[in-house]
């Protein structure tokens, strides 16, 4: 159990030092009215933990060190949809309902249509 929590809190770490990462660039150099950051993340993370847990499946490991390092610990850290919910909020808020839905679409269209395709393209 040690060794699990090490390697959830390993990869959370590093999934979080490049969310932070890729939110100060797009935040730098994209300015979109959708808090595009979050939603680059929030694909991008869907489509890896569809590769990972692809992955351990076809070679039978799904209790393999890299679920506890890449699934639920670098993808947990990575992906923010505490931060989606937070900033849908904000969007509503300030009455910017039309954003706030089409944000909402996007996120669960895509994320979805990420975890699909990482776990197809590896099985």
């Amino acid at each position: 159990m040690f060794k699990q929590i090490i390697l959830v809190g390993l990869g959370g770490g590093i999934g979080s030092i490049l969310r932070f990462i890729i939110s100060q660039i797009s935040d730098k150099y994209l300015n979109l009215k959708i808090p595009i950051s979050t939603l680059i993340v929030n694909i991008v993370g869907s489509f890896l933990i569809g590769i990972v847990l692809a992955y351990l499946q076809k070679n039978n490991a799904e209790t393999s060190d890299l679920k506890y390092l890449l699934a639920i610990g670098f993808c947990g850290g990575f992906t923010t949809f505490s931060a989606f919910a937070w900033e849908n909020l904000q969007l509503f808020n300030s009455q910017n309902y039309n954003l706030a839905l089409l944000y909402i679409a996007l996120s669960l269209v895509l994320c979805f249509l990420g975890v699909a395709g990482g776990f197809f393209l590896i099985k």
